[in-house]
């Protein structure tokens, strides 16, 4: 922090203690640390969550506040839709979910998709799919899921994090660039080392492990992004992950 309040100095700039908090990261809520950073005799608070670009990211990286905003957005979505269920055309309901679910539901889910607290943003998608399907409480989605050719969360999650490794490919590092010797994975990506299980959450590790474990022949096409989409949905659309564990559970090696 005093390297910061000494770089705006340096840059004739003025921090606005009043309006300035920080947020103390930890891997768990247990000893927390009060902490308080006094400048120019103001006091900068120590916060546990803040809101940056439309997330709200807590000191733990739990998501659970930031889903518990969702929640109330996505159910007045699903609200909409079922106002909506006297219109039979099946393409107008995709429509209308792209519009009011999706499009909240997907906004940062690279982050977030895979924690803890996605399963109840999930429960509520198979809730608005079945809605759309005008199906029973108790049906399974996965067929349902296919039918209207939405994604699920998981596999949503899946396909964006891939999707922004495809495009960000110079943040990575391949095997090749690791180790001189050529094996069967030169051409993957390069994991980072680490034991924690939320660092491994993270996009860097958990996009790299996922692109990892694509066929061979989409990792083939992923320099080409108009081609790499299609192809990718289409795979995921097959098997309707419901986890990022199914993935990679399934066996690619027949896909073709």
């Amino acid at each position: 922090m005093i390297e910061m309040i000494s770089w705006f100095r340096n840059n004739l700039l003025t921090l606005n203690c009043d309006k300035t908090h920080f947020l103390r990261f930890s891997s768990t809520h247990k000893n927390e640390m009060q902490q308080q950073i006094f400048t120019s005799n103001s006091l900068i608070i120590n916060i546990n969550s803040t809101r940056f670009l439309g997330l709200k990211i807590d000191g733990t990286l739990s998501w659970r506040e930031h889903v518990a905003e969702l929640t109330p957005k996505l159910n007045k979505a699903c609200y909409v839709i079922r106002t909506l269920m006297f219109l039979r055309s099946s393409e107008i309901l995709r429509m209308v979910y792209f519009s009011y679910f999706h499009s909240i539901m997907s906004y940062g889910i690279v982050f977030w998709g895979n924690s803890h607290s996605s399963t109840n943003v999930f429960k509520i998608q198979k809730r608005i799919i079945r809605i759309m399907t005008k199906s029973n409480k108790r049906d399974t989605c996965r067929p349902l899921f296919k039918r209207l050719r939405i994604l699920p969360l998981p596999s949503q999650y899946i396909f964006s994090l891939l999707f922004f490794v495809i495009t960000n490919k110079k943040l990575f590092l391949l095997n090749s660039q690791i180790h001189s010797t050529h094996t069967h994975h030169s051409d993957n990506f390069h994991l980072p080392q680490t034991g924690l299980t939320l660092v491994q959450k993270f996009v860097a590790y958990s996009g790299c492990k996922i692109y990892n474990h694509l066929p061979l022949h989409i990792k083939n096409i992923s320099n080409n992004v108009h081609l790499f989409k299609p192809i990718l949905k289409k795979l995921l659309l097959q098997y309707v992950f419901y986890s990022v564990d199914e993935y990679y559970q399934q066996n690619f090696n027949d896909c073709v």
